[in-house]
């Protein structure tokens, strides 16, 4: 998981970067007021074209990798808080980064919108990991990126599109979801990264959802707990996901402070039955009585829609509403008038 390491401000009038890095590690050297000028001598020159071109452009927000000149890595990432001025977060470079610099391997995240079955509009996005110049045989074998940097790399990467996306449409309602796994709920360093992504890309609070299945959660219940409740005051959100498979408890659903559930697709794909169709009403309710919200994941046909909305789930994604995307063809879905869903 990244480390957080500092704090960095930039005021393009007084071409002026400020750093102020956190004691007792490497990059406790860079503190202090410098000129582009001066910051690139402790920077490669590809570090120093990154930067400046990531300071002057047309972006809300700011994401930028820096190799400094001793071979160590750092990573940039925060929002314009007025024209010329940004602010945000200087965090450790992990494995991901490191291997991003190979094309061949280079992580991307996905977004598979999250339409409101009520308004018929998208709400969200779930942001899926995806590795360039590989296919779907090369990707079923697992990812190259080893697993305790892929969660910081895809929670950077997502945070950074929903504050531009949030900038562009002018809703703040907008959410990105995020997979963790039992593994990342280990790191005690998430919930400072968490916390700085909120605060660097002035997240409102609750946008950015972290997706968490009860198999992942029940490695370590207790620190699970605790780490749930770290994660909600640091500004993110908890989404319990594939409801409904494995042995999804009502103990879960009351330990844990989620703000929403997400159905297995397996039961989505049941809905039309009887039986399945009793339990799947009887899971909105309770949901919603929880003041939880209630997605159907895996939703293959839009024939499917008006019975979800019947049953009373709040969202639904699947390839049947939209495949993933990236990020700047997700911008362009949600300048593009909505589409009406069916029923």
């Amino acid at each position: 998981m990244s480390a957080v390491l500092g704090d960095w401000s930039w005021v393009a009038g007084e071409q002026a970067l400020s750093l102020e890095m956190r004691p007792g590690r490497f990059t406790e050297a860079l503190s202090g007021h410098w000129t582009l000028t001066d910051f690139g001598h402790i920077l490669d020159g590809l570090s120093l074209r990154r930067l400046v071109d990531a300071l002057s452009g047309d972006e809300p927000s700011v994401t930028c990798g820096l190799q400094l000149a001793d071979g160590r890595a750092v990573h940039l990432a925060g929002t314009f808080t007025r024209p010329g001025e940004a602010r945000g977060l200087v965090l450790e470079a992990g494995t991901a980064d490191a291997e991003s610099r190979d094309p061949q391997s280079q992580l991307r995240a996905a977004y598979q919108p999250i339409y409101n079955l009520v308004t018929g509009r998208i709400d969200g996005f779930e942001a899926l990991a995806r590795w360039d110049g590989e296919d779907r045989r090369d990707r079923a074998q697992g990812p190259r990126t080893d697993d305790r940097a892929l969660a910081s790399n895809m929670l950077l990467q997502a945070s950074e599109a929903l504050a531009r996306w949030q900038a562009e449409t002018g809703r703040p309602d907008l959410f990105v979801q995020v997979n963790l796994t039992g593994r990342d709920l280990d790191d005690a360093t998430l919930a400072d990264l968490v916390a700085a992504l909120v605060g660097g890309f002035s997240l409102p609070p609750g946008s950015l959802r972290l997706e968490l299945t009860e198999q992942a959660a029940l490695r370590n219940a207790r620190q699970a707990q605790d780490m749930a409740v770290r994660l909600q005051a640091a500004g993110a959100a908890l989404v319990l996901d594939d409801f409904g498979s494995g042995h999804s408890s009502f103990l879960w659903l009351a330990d844990f402070p989620a703000c929403g559930l997400k159905v297995d697709a397996s039961l989505i794909a049941r809905l039309q039955t009887p039986r399945v169709r009793i339990i799947l009403e009887s899971v909105t309710q309770l949901a919603h009585r929880l003041d939880m919200t209630v997605t159907a994941e895996g939703v293959e046909t839009t024939a499917l829609l008006p019975e979800l909305r019947q049953s009373g789930f709040d969202f639904a994604q699947g390839f049947a509403l939209g495949r993933p995307l990236s990020r700047d063809q997700t911008s362009q879905l949600l300048q593009a008038p909505a589409p009406a869903l069916p029923g």
